[in-house]
């Protein structure tokens, strides 16, 4: 088998093809889709994430493959198996991405995801560093306490990922009745929208099923309007990287009581948005007891 830290960086001739075709397709058509500092960044924030996962599973490796002893099952692969663990997958990241927009914790990494105000191809590179550090691994730990083999589960992963770089661009619509299934490119227009019937919407990584059975499929109807709410824009990737990270440490010190710093970490992102964040002194109301 490849090895899993490879299994994207192999990949990764295509996905430069797939950016230069669009960029230059867009180029002719006179349409604004690229800009070189916006995509810079995006491989510069790929370069940190990659760097960063390859560091990480040098400690997550051996820790995911001590907790494989105590696995419920002895999973043999098959290709029955392999479309199982597939399908428990996705239906993982589904949940995994769905945290990663209501718990701030895990939003102060994939928010570098979305921080872009464009959409093509190159979109998405934009990974954050510290997804390990918020905790993405964990998501994938009951595949292995069930008894899936560990490389196995992390190719997995690396697929699921690769996939979803098609779906990051503004060609395309729902294709048809795989549409029903898949996630598309329209589909996934809309998880990138700040329009605010779009908020946190389509959270699918390959099958859109799971949207669809609990709720929080929408599908592309109005233009969307792409970035985050906030009034944030940096090619930086250092300032991507940190800009939720940033803000949390900031208003750490403002909340009072552990119930609010609690709500700071694990609660919506949103929480809290009256208070100014400065490194000089606070602006808006005293938070002791503040829902």
């Amino acid at each position: 088998m490849i090895p899993v830290e490879f299994i994207l960086l192999l990949l990764s001739p295509v996905f430069f093809i797939f950016i230069a075709f669009e960029w230059l397709h867009s180029e002719k058509r006179g349409k604004a889709l690229y800009q070189w500092r916006d995509t810079a960044a995006n491989f510069g924030l790929a370069a940190l994430h990659q760097a960063g996962d390859f560091i990480a599973l040098l400690v997550l490796l051996p820790l995911m493959l001590w907790l494989s002893q105590f696995a419920l099952f002895s999973i043999e692969f098959s290709a029955l198996n392999l479309f199982l663990l597939f399908i428990a997958q996705d239906f993982l990241y589904y949940w995994f991405h769905r945290c990663s927009h209501r718990v701030r914790w895990l939003w102060a990494s994939h928010v570098a995801h979305h921080s872009s105000r464009l959409m093509n191809f190159s979109t998405a590179f934009r990974q954050s560093l510290t997804y390990p550090i918020s905790g993405m691994w964990l998501f994938w730990l009951p595949l292995v306490l069930l008894g899936f083999e560990v490389q196995l589960v992390l190719a997995v992963v690396a697929i699921n990922l690769a996939f979803q770089f098609f779906v990051h661009t503004q060609s395309g619509k729902h294709w048809g009745i795989f549409g029903w299934v898949l996630n598309t490119p329209s589909w996934h227009r809309v998880h990138h929208a700040c329009n605010p019937q779009y908020i946190d919407r389509n959270y699918a990584g390959v099958l859109v099923i799971w949207d669809r059975l609990f709720g929080t499929f929408v599908p592309e109807e109005e233009a969307c309007r792409y970035g985050i709410t906030d009034d944030f824009q940096s090619n930086n990737p250092i300032t991507i990287t940190f800009y939720e990270w940033r803000k949390i440490a900031l208003l750490w010190p403002q909340l009072k009581g552990w119930r609010n710093k609690h709500k700071l970490l694990f609660g919506p992102p949103e929480a809290f948005a009256d208070l100014c964040v400065s490194d000089n002194k606070t602006q808006g109301k005293e938070l002791e007891g503040c829902e």
